[in-house]
């Protein structure tokens, strides 16, 4: 579902990506790791457009979108939930929702019902303004207005930041869920362990803007954790 080939990404003159390959099988979760600072949300911006490459390839299935705008790659299928939510906070639920579905071409302007399956504490809240959301519900309303937009691969970034045990445990529910169902493949930044074991078919090791280590979750070592995550 995605490929990234050769990818090298710059802020100005400072090179943050060095030569990134990286591969989502189809249906997949992959988690995406490393400590803070190494490149995992440049990466993920770079793969949703909002960071041009200086070099390398982004394939999402089969085509090449390397040079597309960031709106045209959403239309494409890519859904991206951000480090820190991003959620509109003097908007409701319900028009926080309704921006995510202008994103998808030929969309109308109500929700799915299966976006209150996922998160039903959501449909109890959809007159509240993002900003009177605890994070918990912030994060959640974040990934259902990248959902809505019935993404082929979603990006993302820390979900578990931040956020309440009771609420981690729900979003870990819905990623297992659309794991189960198939229709979605997920590229995570995660550096919870437990919840990327969970969940994970895979998983890539970042430092210093560069892959380190790879391959499936239950290769996930102590060694590689001490060497790349322990601080």
């Amino acid at each position: 579902m995605l490929m990234i080939q050769g990818l090298n990404v710059s802020y100005g003159e400072s090179q943050i990506l060095w030569n990134v390959d990286l591969h989502v099988p189809e249906g997949q979760v992959v988690c995406l790791m490393g400590r803070n600072g190494v490149g995992k949300t440049t990466l993920l911006k770079s793969i949703m457009g909002l960071l041009p490459p200086r070099a390398g390839r982004i394939g999402l299935d089969g085509q090449d979108i390397t040079r597309i705008r960031p709106e045209q790659r959403s239309r494409r299928g890519i859904g991206y939930v951000p480090q820190g939510r991003e959620i509109f906070p003097q908007l409701t639920v319900l028009e926080n929702l309704r921006l995510g579905l202008i994103a998808k071409r030929g969309g109308n302007d109500k929700p799915p019902e299966q976006i209150f399956q996922l998160f039903p504490a959501l449909s109890g809240l959809l007159d509240r303004k993002g900003g009177f959301l605890s994070g918990g519900q912030q994060q959640q309303l974040s990934i259902a207005r990248a959902l809505v937009t019935d993404p082929k691969l979603l990006l993302l970034d820390e979900p578990t930041e931040g956020i309440q045990p009771s609420i981690i445990q729900e979003i870990a529910e819905v990623i297992a869920r659309l794991k189960e169902e198939g229709r979605v493949t997920i590229l995570l930044v995660e550096q919870y362990l437990d919840f990327a074991s969970r969940l994970a078919d895979a998983f890539y090791m970042m430092e210093k803007g560069a892959i380190v280590a790879q391959g499936a979750i239950g290769e996930l070592t102590d060694d590689v954790v001490r060497q790349h995550l322990t601080v």
